[in-house]
């Protein structure tokens, strides 16, 4: 017989010493193959795994659980921050997806048990290849655990039902998915059906195509210093979109005049807010014709606002007030001059009708007239290039509340690219428009694409936090630095984080490369673009060689 001996959390036999480390907790996400990076590639330290199917209807009625759960805290309306509400969103339409997925017989559930068992010839070697692994552990984000006194229980062998008794955080629950990442070598390939062409991996120039329609998140996020490529990879990861579903509407922000090529050459339109000619908007109009009244109000008073932000207190009532009046029950939608009448024919109206005037005969006169923008028509770019700082916020949010109101309006898919993001996101005349955005545009068939500069302009505020979290893919090009806070949000290992201030500008390589973030999946990539697409979205033709 064997002998065997049991320390406070060890288990010793002639070969030497055997200690467990559990994992109570698992992070949201961890690239699939991250066992092959972490384990000791010597040693006889290693992992045990079981994996016992769950029956499909326990299945589904612990995601139906899970997701009412999650709909029960959203309606429970208590005080709360909005990143627990976008998480509570994104849990509920997870499961529901999943949901989907099991019912299908596209995914499974599974009972799965997990324990990291470090081995050594000494208890002390064990103990420090076990410390070691718990480091890097709580790099990725897991939560572990040194099981006391329950060694025995932790290290036994299994049964083929997996009903042996095991302590505290050895089972988890997870799909398909998140049992294949425990599996340390896998090809990251990822090409899903129907999706488009995002890069090509640096390792082996393998294709990665991602369909943004097939899961709970449609929205997706670009960052990049100045020069790393991001407002091109944006129109080119909106261009190959309407490529492969043409009846997608495509709509984007351009604040600094970058996207116009896109929409002249795929038979789109360039919206100048800015400009006296061609199509125009009408600030009054941005919540839609079918709008409830109170709706229109609210919408239509908020963005008028936000081109006056010193209004006082009894200034804004007053506008209110004013706002309220144009949208009678039999009312047409009223213009900008409407609404300088109004104003100027209420009591005490004070210096209201004076700051109006600006829509009247100043600056913004050109906007007062009906909207002639047909939202039929797309790509649609809104060129907010030109606009003076103080009024680019005003611009932004009713041209932001036009657009949302047009995707609750129609029932195409839809995709809508805000470039230089962190302009809207660090004001708070339209960081409110855009979290509104970000949270609710799944609901109405849209995708969202940010691309900004830096990441930490989002995450050093509570919205936008939110905002990231609902990015289902990121895509991370070239940065100065990486700052510990975007380490620990985007789970970054030391060299991830140590590379993207390295990784080569389209300057230096003739393409950008970065760190696409996919579900679990960290993926260096090279994104390229064939040279029909290089011309057609920069207008600039490519030399041939003398071989063709």
């Amino acid at each position: 017989m064997t002998r065997r001996a049991e320390g406070p959390s060890w288990l010793a036999d002639p070969k030497g010493f055997t200690l467990p480390l559990l994992l109570p907790e698992l992070p949201k996400e961890v690239p699939f193959g991250f066992l092959g990076r972490l384990l000791p590639t010597t040693g006889r330290s290693g992992l045990r795994l079981q994996a016992h199917r769950v029956g499909r209807a326990k299945a589904l009625g612990l995601l139906e659980t899970a997701g009412s759960v999650a709909e029960a805290e959203l309606s429970d309306g208590r005080p709360g921050a909005g990143a627990r509400t976008a998480e509570l969103e994104l849990e509920s339409d997870s499961a529901r997806e999943l949901g989907r997925r099991i019912a299908s017989g596209e995914e499974d559930l599974f009972r799965v048990g997990v324990a990291f068992l470090a081995r050594g010839p000494t208890e002390a070697r064990a103990e420090r290849d076990r410390r070691e692994i718990a480091g890097r552990l709580a790099a990725l984000g897991f939560k572990t655990r040194v099981p006391a006194y329950e060694a025995a229980e932790a290290i036994a062998a299994p049964d083929l039902a997996g009903t042996e008794r095991r302590p505290p955080g050895y089972w988890h629950t997870l799909p398909t998915d998140g049992l294949g990442a425990f599996f340390p070598f896998v090809d990251e390939t990822v090409i899903e059906p129907g999706g488009i062409l995002v890069g090509l991996l640096l390792d082996d120039a393998a294709p990665v195509v991602l369909d943004r329609w097939a899961h709970a998140s449609y929205s997706w996020g670009i960052f990049g210093m100045t020069g790393a490529g991001k407002s091109f990879a944006a129109a080119l990861l909106a261009l190959r979109s309407t490529w492969t579903r043409p009846d997608v509407e495509l709509y984007l922000i351009d604040p600094l005049g970058e996207f116009g090529r896109l929409a002249e050459a795929t038979g789109g339109q360039v919206v100048r807010p800015a400009a006296s000619v061609g199509p125009r908007m009408n600030p009054l109009e941005p919540a839609g014709p079918d709008a409830e009244r109170s709706e229109r109000i609210a919408r239509v008073s908020a963005v008028v606002r936000s081109a006056f932000p010193s209004l006082s207190d009894e200034e804004g009532a007053q506008l209110d007030g004013a706002v309220a009046r144009l949208y009678g029950p039999d009312r047409p939608s009223p213009r900008i001059a409407d609404l300088v009448r109004e104003v100027g024919m209420g009591p005490a109206s004070g210096r209201l009708p004076a700051l109006l005037e600006v829509f009247r005969t100043g600056s913004l006169a050109h906007l007062d007239g009906p909207t002639t923008v047909d939202w039929e028509r797309t790509p649609i770019v809104f060129d907010l290039s030109g606009l003076g700082e103080a009024v680019q916020p005003f611009y932004a949010a009713f041209v932001l509340d036009a657009i949302y109101a047009r995707l609750r309006a129609s029932p195409r898919p839809k995709l809508v690219v805000v470039d230089e993001a962190h302009l809207l996101a660090r004001d708070a005349r339209t960081a409110d428009f855009l979290d509104r955005l970000a949270r609710h545009v799944r609901h109405y068939g849209t995708g969202l694409l940010l691309a900004s500069q830096n990441p930490d302009d989002f995450l050093r505020t509570e919205s936008g936090r939110s905002l990231l979290r609902n990015l289902r893919a990121t895509l991370l090009l070239r940065l100065p630095e990486v700052s510990q806070e975007a380490r620990r949000f985007f789970r970054l290992t030391e060299a991830e984080a140590e590379w993207l201030p390295r990784a080569r500008l389209p300057r230096e390589a003739g393409y950008s490369e970065g760190l696409l973030r996919f579900g679990p999946s960290h993926l260096p990539i090279a994104l390229v673009a064939s040279t029909p697409e290089y011309e057609l979205l920069t207008g600039t033709r490519v030399p041939v060689g003398p071989d063709g």
